[in-house]
């Protein structure tokens, strides 16, 4: 996850975000409701005076109870119908806790989510209740150094047996990039990868079959000494997300391809 200093600073990354500018609002100095649009930052209308007045607050909520098999795309269809902007699901000693924190494009919405206290994420009744921003952050760092446990997830295709360091992967020229944000889009990881001559169509995004994005995607670089020299960027910040990135193969980056065409 870093360098983090730019992170808790004001812009994390370079955040060239065209669709997320809303992750950009949340960690300016003064995200809400500041902007001059006649329909305001979020398409309110200026018929809504009494907004300009209300406590700024940072649009997060934390999750408890939630099942140890829930992925982020569960937490997003649990908040159906909000804004959801990020989820962070907790780790703890290398193992899931059970808790996570949800943010939202807009602090109204907090109060929509708190509703769905205690309603059912499959056989379990997630509690939802109010935290402080500092909460979110300390759980992104937290996360950072977190130790993987031995129940994660395998490691991406061209791994090299043997070996837990992913500088003994094999590399191709492909890299394989996980936890990204939901909105994030091909110019972002561009912009990510500012230093190496990419362009659109060596980013593909993955999605599900119903055009949702994963939070994975796959970037091909020009050789493989590109790749190997990316792999510097590994766990630092696009927005408020870290981002995990794997040596890949051109096989598994076609698989992903066809899975979100189908």
């Amino acid at each position: 996850m870093f360098s983090r200093g730019a992170m808790l600073g004001g812009g994390g990354m370079s955040e060239g975000y065209e669709v997320s500018t809303k992750r950009q609002r949340m960690i300016d100095p003064d995200p809400y409701f500041s902007g001059t649009s006649a329909f305001g930052p979020y398409g309110y209308g200026t018929g809504m005076p009494y907004l300009a007045s209300q406590p700024r607050s940072f649009p997060v909520v934390r999750l408890r109870g939630l099942p140890f098999n829930c992925s982020e795309n569960d937490v997003c269809e649990f908040f159906a119908g909000l804004d959801v902007v990020d989820v962070l699901l907790v780790h703890k000693q290398g193992r899931f806790s059970g808790e996570g924190f949800v943010v939202f494009g807009a602090s109204m919405q907090v109060d929509f989510a708190l509703q769905r206290d205690r309603q059912n994420m499959g056989r379990r009744y997630i509690e939802v209740f109010r935290c402080k921003k500092q909460d979110y952050y300390n759980a992104i760092a937290a996360e950072v150094n977190e130790p993987k446990g031995a129940d994660d997830p395998a490691p991406p295709s061209g791994y090299s047996k043997g070996s837990s360091d992913k500088d003994h992967m094999e590399h191709t020229g492909i890299l394989k990039l996980r936890g990204l944000p939901f909105s994030v889009s091909k110019s972002d990881i561009i912009d990510f990868f500012a230093d190496y001559d990419l362009s659109e169509t060596n980013v593909h995004i993955v999605t599900h079959s119903d055009g949702r994005a994963t939070g994975e995607a796959f970037v091909e670089f020009s050789n493989e000494t590109d790749s190997k020299a990316a792999m510097s960027k590994d766990k630092m910040m696009i927005g408020t997300r870290y981002v995990e990135l794997f040596p890949s193969t051109r096989e598994e980056a076609s698989r992903a391809a066809s899975r979100s065409r189908h």
